[in-house]
């Protein structure tokens, strides 16, 4: 039990649990950015908005960031016929394919995308598929070209805000340049294959909540937890699993195109 949490009330708790879920929204979809605020970090797919929109969410909102895959390119994407030719394979669960992020052409399309919504007004960006980097993922060999990147971003725009997704095992190597860390399912596990959501099996839970502890004390670093259900059921029992934990969450679909209701 965190420190000081055995002394709330009921009414207390309530509400810290209820400020812990709603300080964070991720959705990837198009909404009317009137609707949208009171946020402390709002993730985004830029494409769906315009200056005009960014601002007003900027208006409503603390911090407002965009989406960008360090890792992998979908064929959908702006960029792909880009970089196609300089990838280094498949991930066949979300029809992507693997980045080389020491290629030129590949970099100066990342760096072009992250000039591009800065100058729509963006705050920052989110950076997904760090793991590939990491010893779990395809190309752990490019951990120095991305590193290399991360600081020329910081170079270029030093008040950046850049969250990294996942790749806890080298956050030792990406803390300088990054301002947090959200990490997927540690509560939860979906099940891609069955298109079934669950809760993680309790003891790989503590397990991953215990390397999160780890970088937040050793690295400073705020954490943001991402589950996902699909009953009030199934998010009931997460916000159970997370109610003694002090960080930040968000609960929604597995495809993010959607904004939660509050209930």
């Amino acid at each position: 039990m965190i420190a000081g949490a055995i002394c709330l009330s009921t009414t207390q708790a309530v509400a810290q649990e209820l400020t812990k879920e709603k300080q964070v929204l991720f959705t990837y979809g198009d909404f009317y950015p009137k609707d949208v605020s009171g946020y402390e970090i709002v993730v985004l797919e830029s494409a769906h908005f315009d200056s005009e929109d960014i601002e007003i969410l900027k208006q409503q909102n603390n911090t407002v960031i965009g989406y960008i895959s360090l890792g992998e390119v979908n064929e959908s994407a702006a960029h792909f016929p880009q970089v196609k030719d300089f990838t280094l394979g498949k991930n066949e669960l979300w029809n992507s394919h693997i980045l080389d992020i020491e290629n030129e052409e590949t970099r100066e399309s990342l760096m072009n995308i992250f000039q591009f919504n800065m100058k729509k007004g963006l705050d920052g960006m989110f950076l997904d598929n760090i793991d590939n980097y990491t010893v779990f993922g395809p190309t752990p060999e490019k951990k120095d070209a991305l590193l290399d990147f991360l600081q020329t971003i910081h170079i270029v725009f030093p008040e950046i805000y850049l969250m990294q997704n996942a790749g806890v095992s080298i956050i030792e190597d990406t803390h300088p340049y990054i301002n947090s860390v959200a990490k997927e399912s540690i509560a939860t596990d979906y099940n891609f294959e069955k298109n079934k959501y669950q809760l993680r099996e309790e003891e790989v839970f503590f397990q991953l909540l215990q390397e999160l502890e780890k970088a937040n004390k050793e690295y400073e670093i705020p954490i943001i937890l991402i589950e996902y259900a699909d009953t009030q059921k199934l998010k009931k029992a997460i916000k159970q699993r997370l109610k003694e934990n002090p960080w930040t969450y968000f609960i929604g679909k597995i495809d993010l195109q959607s904004i939660p209701d509050k209930n």
